[in-house]
């Protein structure tokens, strides 16, 4: 990836914030992280994209429908199935009908699922509250100001399906 276009847009000023530095430094954490999803689908007999349905039915605030989790992924209604179907014969999640309207499927993380999933993650978990005791908590409340604005911006960049 060339990323010379950031260093042209916002030059170092000696501040340790060169873009560039700054854009490498993302792509290792998305590649230590990715390395660390294929690890753990691998092991669980899934695909990586399954892995990230997971998380998204883990962090969603309510109970997670395909619709949405379709809609986060950006997969067809078909694909969604599929991944489904594989999470659910490998253990991690349950589909269950809404009681108040049958068409509705919801989909629940195995609670079992949920402590294999954590024990495969436990190093990175580690490894985030080491990097996080490196930092104090207004510079951390910065860090998060800044990984939220950026999942904002990545968030719009989606394309819409139709």
């Amino acid at each position: 990836m060339d990323d010379g276009h950031v260093g042209a847009i916002v030059a170092d000023d000696g501040s340790g914030a060169d873009p560039r530095k700054f854009a490498v430094a993302l792509r290792r954490t998305l590649g230590e992280m990715n390395r660390l999803v294929h690890d753990f689908a691998s092991t669980e007999n899934v695909h990586p994209t399954d892995v990230h349905a997971l998380s998204f039915v883990l962090d969603h605030p309510d109970t997670a429908t395909p619709g949405l989790l379709r809609e986060h992924l950006g997969l067809t209604s078909g694909a969604v199935t599929a991944c489904l179907d594989r999470l659910e014969k490998a253990g991690h999640i349950r589909r269950s009908r809404a009681d108040d309207d049958r068409r509705v499927v919801r989909i629940h993380y195995v609670p079992g699922a949920r402590a294999a999933a954590r024990a495969h993650f436990l190093p990175l978990a580690q490894a985030a509250d080491r990097a996080r005791d490196r930092f104090t908590q207004d510079e951390l409340a910065v860090v998060l100001r800044y990984l939220d604005a950026l999942n904002e911006e990545l968030g719009e960049l989606r394309a819409p399906r139709g």
